[in-house]
């Protein structure tokens, strides 16, 4: 089992370190960019090309069933599901076979809604709780795939 972490925008880096840790699971960090101060045994980073898509086609390339996916980016869970993989996003809600069919739809909901001005706010901020939920969230969906 690896991590993989959609780690541009992800607001949780570190925690996924302190569990992968605590598992002696392997990290493997893919985005747009290097990020400097997260340099650890477990840890691999990865640079992915420029443009649109690039980092989320680098982790599905390199996914596998049985590994986890941490990504707020509901077409990316979807595509490793796919895989046979798991996912989870920075919030704890976790993706899997029952729910990503409905991650999918409110997504696209949420994006029309948008688009047609019907709606103008965002998500909410990251919260403390939010944390907390992600790290409960990790640690049980790893147990469950032991």
């Amino acid at each position: 089992m690896r991590l993989f972490v959609d780690s541009d925008a992800c607001p949780v880096k570190d925690e996924v370190v302190r569990v992968a840790e605590r598992h002696s699971l392997p990290v493997t960090l893919i985005g747009n960019r290097w990020i400097r101060g997260l340099q650890h045994p477990l840890v691999d980073q990865v640079v992915a090309d420029e443009g649109l898509d690039k980092a989320d086609d680098r982790i599905v390339e390199q996914i596998v069933a049985g590994d986890i996916v941490i990504t707020g980016d509901v077409p990316l869970a979807a595509r490793c599901l796919a895989k046979g993989a798991r996912g989870i996003d920075h919030r704890g809600r976790a993706f899997d076979g029952n729910s990503i069919g409905m991650a999918v739809a409110m997504r696209d909901l949420m994006t029309q809604l948008r688009d047609t001005g019907q709606m103008t706010s965002g998500p909410a901020g990251f919260t403390r709780q939010d944390r907390s939920r992600f790290l409960d969230g990790l640690e049980r969906l790893i147990q469950s795939m032991k």
